[in-house]
């Protein structure tokens, strides 16, 4: 160890130099070189003459020295840490010092108050000591309890010329009350023992269920008095004290302990981090809700609730595209989801040259030219990552095989953790906001904020509501502001959700990639199944034929190998159950319609869906009825749909005889159907292929559809029993008279009929 002068210099020793803090490492004596290194590592090689003479050198306490560590370091203050009262009150304590310094509160005569300069503080006429003697002769005449308010008591001369260097922020920091920006202490009677019980506590509570404050406290004092029995019971800190430090280093705590630890168990796994989007279609968010505005169904009338689904793009926050439902979304709906998030909107009826396809680089004749129609001003891509919550339609197999198959990744969020996808939750609250509050028939937010009958009011449909929701979106949403959703690469700048995929179309340009109409088959669910002679495929208990399953290829086992060997591939649309479809294995481009064996053919009967045919099923296992032929699951199955009341009586009878649940149930069938028409491919059928009628929307025909069916199937199933039978004339009445007298009396047994047919005869 070596002395200089006044500083004992020894390894660890600790200085200040320019603001920077050193630690001495090392000490050459001989050499007379010492080694410097600060906290970030950087050492330095200085001699004992440069740092003993150092004009900014500054000796550091040590824990030895102190008897306590080392104050926490903090950032230098600023003014944004002054309350606004504080902030005033060192404004007037400047404005003093400036007009002892200048003359002028303001500080310079350009920005002179009214009545400047006062003759005491007159530049022209008195020396700058002449007005900081001034200046402190008028602190000391202020009355005590307004210069204690302002803080001007102790202005003195000497103060006065110790803030005669300063100006600007410089000078309001150094009017501001050190007291108002202290440096904070910590808490003192956090030791290491201490430190050592709350974290074991903190450790001990995550497993546990969620305990009360003062259960944590006890069980630190229980901690305290097992491990360091010899720790001064007066010293652990009180509950206040074990309060404040808990929420200093764990937060409030206001998080569920099964939510804290699945956040944790994802820390440990790695898979908390926070992920960067930087361009359109990296990340889409799908989730659903049910819609809080009443509608009402086209069949009945009834009003029902639709289940809105909305897709999300992380990037632009805009909405590329949504579903509505009655009642609840399924796995078809949301693939058929993501294929319209990559399929250009057209344009609707109404829909003016303002909501046309806008973006440069891309012009509209182009889109049209590839689409075919026009296009709306809605952003539309490839998603990359889908991010969902684990929802049943979302946890289906289909729907993963239909993401697989748009080549885009799966991110499920944690399980029970909302904010995962945060940005999708907080865009049905303004959608609910911005639109649907101002619609007739809003239920609000909870039950207790209902109306007094939403239902009344109901008046949109389905279609009414997806039409307004398209234009609300593309004619408001996409070309709303953003504001805490601004990019961070354009500060200062206004974007919307329209801008920003034009900017990000500019920088990494845009790819014209339409999914393929054979899209749709491709996201059904499969059936591997047998083709069977005259009979077609058996699919989920319902037979399906069609002319070209006779062909002898096709009687034959498939050609595919592998876990399915030998079975043909068949896929269906669990929203309309009347047909499934077929791909030939020729060309992998045409699709059969393969009709159910039950239709009749003289005409289609309303659709019906997977949980109507496991219905019918059902029902006829349970009656233990013998089915010899498809055709006769068709009366069960009108018995089932319960649409056979005669037209006449469904104003006053028929809504009385079917419930409410089971007219929703049955407006939903037709609903389905017709979205699932909608969704699949409009090329034209084969002319040996039958093409389904049109869904009936009302209930008058819904019901004369039903009649017709029920008619056509008892006029096929009489004529195939008289068939090969001759008709037999019937009888005139003066001819039937004649063979029997009108009111003789039957014979009572065979005796006496023959002795009847001898009179007879005589």
């Amino acid at each position: 160890m070596a002395a200089r002068g006044f500083l004992q210099i020894a390894p660890g020793r600790r200085v200040a130099l320019n603001g920077v803090e050193w630690t001495i490492e090392e000490v050459h004596g001989q050499l007379g070189r010492l080694v410097l290194a600060d906290d970030g590592g950087r050492t330095e090689t200085r001699s004992f003459r440069w740092l003993i003479n150092h004009a900014d050198l500054r000796l550091l306490p040590t824990v030895e020295a102190s008897g306590r560590p080392l104050p926490v370091s903090r950032q230098p203050r600023t003014l944004a840490d002054l309350t606004k009262d504080q902030l005033d009150r060192a404004r007037l304590r400047a404005a003093h010092v400036l007009e002892a310094e200048t003359g002028f509160r303001e500080g310079h005569s350009a920005r002179a108050l009214p009545g400047e300069p006062r003759p005491a503080y007159d530049p022209d006429r008195t020396t700058l000591t002449q007005r900081r003697y001034a200046k402190a002769a008028e602190m000391e005449a202020m009355p005590h309890p307004e210069a204690v308010r302002l803080g001007l008591q102790y202005l003195s001369y000497r103060t006065l010329v110790r803030l005669s260097g300063l100006a600007g922020d410089s000078l309001l920091l150094a009017c501001a009350d050190g007291r108002w920006t202290r440096r904070r202490s910590g808490h003192r009677s956090i030791t290491e023992e201490v430190r050592e019980a709350i974290f074991a506590v903190k450790a001990e509570c995550s497993e546990r269920a969620r305990v009360s404050l003062a259960a944590r406290h006890r069980l630190m004092h229980q901690y305290m008095s097992e491990r360091f029995p010899t720790f001064p019971t007066e010293k652990i800190p009180s509950r206040w004290t074990f309060a404040a430090v808990w929420e200093e280093w764990f937060g409030p705590g206001g998080a569920r302990p099964r939510y804290e630890r699945t956040a944790e168990a994802a820390a440990e796994a790695g898979v908390s981090g926070r992920m960067v989007v930087h361009r359109p279609g990296q990340v889409l968010v799908l989730d659903s809700t049910p819609m809080p505005v009443k509608l009402r169904e086209t069949v009945f009338g009834d009003a029902v609730t639709a289940t809105l689904t909305l897709a999300l793009d992380l990037y632009t926050h805009g909405l590329p595209a949504f579903r509505l439902t009655l009642q609840s979304d399924t796995s078809v709906d949301v693939a058929m989801l993501l294929r319209d998030v990559m399929l250009p909107l057209p344009m609707r009826d109404g829909w003016g040259e303002d909501m046309e396809w806008p973006y440069a680089g891309v012009p509209a004749d182009v889109i049209a030219e590839f689409t075919g129609h026009r296009v709306a001003a809605l952003p539309f891509f490839a998603p990359e990552t889908v991010t969902t919550d684990h929802g049943g339609p979302y946890k289906n197999h289909d729907l993963v095989e239909a993401e697989r198959e748009i080549g885009c990744r799966i991110l499920p969020a944690r399980v029970l953790r909302q904010t995962d996808k945060f940005a999708v939750e907080r865009q049905f609250l303004t959608v609910q906001t911005m639109l649907f509050e101002h619609l007739l028939g809003f239920t609000g937010g909870d039950v207790a904020d209902r109306g007094a009958d939403p239902e009344r009011d109901a008046s949109l449909t389905l279609a009414q509501a997806e039409h307004i929701i398209a234009t609300w979106i593309v004619q408001i949403w996409q070309n709303r502001k953003l504001g805490e959703y601004a990019p961070s690469w354009a500060p200062g700048e206004e974007h919307s959700p329209n801008t920003l995929f034009a900017a990000a179309m500019e920088q990494g340009g845009f790819d014209l990639d339409f999914p393929e109409p054979s899209f749709y088959y491709k996201v059904l669910r499969k059936h591997h199944v047998k083709i069977h002679p005259r009979r077609g495929v058996k699919i989920l208990g319902l037979w399906y034929h069609h002319p070209v399953l006779d062909e002898p290829r096709f009687l034959q086992p498939s050609a595919r190998g592998g876990k399915h060997a030998g079975q043909w591939v068949v896929r269906s649309d669990r929203r309309d159950r009347r047909q499934v479809f077929f791909q030939n294995d020729a060309d992998h481009e045409t699709w059969h319609i393969l009709r159910w064996r039950g239709l009749p053919a003289e005409g289609e009967i309303p659709a019906f869906s997977d949980k109507t045919a496991g219905a019918l099923l059902a029902h006829v296992k349970a009656n233990n009825i013998r089915i010899h032929s498809e055709s006769e699951l068709l009366e069960h199955l009108l018995g089932i749909l319960g649409s056979v009341t005669p037209v006449d009586q469904w104003p006053s009878q028929a809504k009385k005889k079917a419930g409410k649940k089971r007219r929703v149930a049955q407006a939903r069938e037709i609903t389905r159907a017709q979205a699932a028409a909608a969704d699949r491919p409009a090329a034209p059928a084969a002319a040996d292929e039958p093409t389904p009628a049109e869904m009936p929307v009302a209930w008058a025909e819904h019901a004369r559809t039903i009649d017709r069916a029920v008619d056509a199937d008892r006029r096929r199933r009489r004529e195939e029993a008289l068939a090969g039978t001759r008709p037999v004339a019937p009888p005139t009445l003066h001819e039937a008279l004649r063979r029997r007298p009108m009111f003789l009396l039957p014979p009572r047994d065979a005796s006496e009929a023959d002795r009847f047919a001898g009179e007879e005869e005589a």
